[in-house]
């Protein structure tokens, strides 16, 4: 599936994913290819566990 936009967390990097959860486009910074979810959803399905990557400083 070819995705086409911008990351709709940072929106500034081309986004190269859909969430399968919440549908949000994302860059490959903010998705989890270990949970295949968007950085936001990911969050939510690991509660109390801290990213590597601080999502509001892009």
């Amino acid at each position: 599936m070819s995705v086409s936009g911008l990351c709709q967390i940072c929106e500034s990097r081309p986004a190269q994913h859909r969430c399968p959860n919440c549908g949000t486009l994302v860059c490959e910074i903010h998705y989890d290819d270990e949970l295949g979810l968007c950085a936001d959803c990911a969050g939510q399905a690991r509660p109390g566990q801290r990213d590597d990557v601080d999502i509001n400083r892009f």
